[in-house]
């Protein structure tokens, strides 16, 4: 991989609390579908690197989690620490915020913001408020929660300001050579894209409870040419969430798997064959090493 003298290159942690659009925003950055999204707290559960490459420099862009202050189970304590470790190692944060909104949850994520790591203030949504002139007092009220670096509005599900963001955050970039070739868009491998993607359509598809007792294994990926053979069990906490996640006469199981691989097939650019069925493994969203296990297993 050439050198480029004046590069800038880093990891850039986006965080906030659940529901500000962080997911949103990774992809729209990256101009490819990589996190998955819903509009549930806790869809996000690992940590995912979508890379950016312009001229003057590369962005490792790390989503997190939603930061949780309401639940404490052992699932959302997990996903707090996974918060937590990615601000430790990052070179900037975006700390994202709804326009217009922010409370007892955003500040507690404001508690966490290092203070020897440039933080850049993302107000997503921007474009929801009436006018720009009702921003004013919000930003006022947010900037004086922490030195941010830079402020700034965008409109994730739009794309709006995108190029402005991109363009505060370059500077605060170390000098240093790229992590990843130019074209590349993510550090994920296509077995962990597959779990999330059928994660994603269990967020959407089904009731309140079930998704976020529920976790997906790849228990098998083969690829042959363009065609890759995917075997997914999706595993969940309580039997009577199987009955819920099959539905009747198997008809729920079959349009989360449909709807998965019509996903799965834009993303990888060619066929995809795909078998999902449904375990128990009852407690496991309480069970740290079972947590880990099932998380990890992609």
């Amino acid at each position: 991989m050439a050198e480029r003298p004046g590069l800038r290159c880093g990891t850039v942690a986006i965080v906030g609390r659940p529901n500000v659009g962080k997911s949103t925003l990774l992809n729209a950055l990256v101009g490819q579908k990589l996190a998955i999204t819903s509009r549930r707290p806790q869809t996000t559960r690992h940590r995912l690197a979508g890379v950016v490459t312009r001229e003057d420099a590369q962005y490792v862009f790390v989503d997190t989690p939603g930061f949780q202050t309401r639940h404490r189970g052992a699932l959302n304590r997990m996903l707090n620490r996974r918060v937590r470790e990615a601000l430790e190692s990052v070179d900037v944060v975006m700390f994202v915020v709804a326009a217009g909104e922010f409370g007892p949850e955003d500040r507690a994520v404001v508690a966490l913001l290092p203070r020897g790591v440039p933080v850049v203030l993302v107000v997503n949504k921007s474009d929801l408020r009436a006018a720009p002139a009702a921003m004013l007092p919000f930003l006022r009220e947010v900037s004086q929660a922490f030195a941010f670096a830079a402020v700034v509005p965008v409109s994730a599900a739009k794309r709006k300001n995108l190029g402005r963001l991109l363009d505060a955050v370059a500077p605060l970039l170390p000098e240093q050579p790229p992590l990843f070739e130019a074209d590349a868009l993510t550090d994920a491998s296509e077995r962990f894209l597959a779990a999330e993607f059928i994660r994603e359509k269990l967020f959407r598809m089904l009731g309140e409870e079930v998704p976020y007792g529920s976790a997906v294994v790849i228990e098998k990926f083969e690829q042959r040419g363009t065609l890759r053979r995917i075997h997914a069990a999706i595993v969940v906490a309580k039997e009577g969430h199987k009955a819920i996640v099959i539905g009747a006469g198997g008809e729920k199981l079959k349009a989360i798997a449909s709807a998965a691989r019509r996903d799965l097939e834009a993303l990888f650019g060619g066929k995809v064959f795909l078998e999902v069925w449904v375990k128990v493994r009852a407690g496991w969203t309480e069970d740290e090493a079972a947590i880990r296990a099932l998380m990890d297993a992609p």
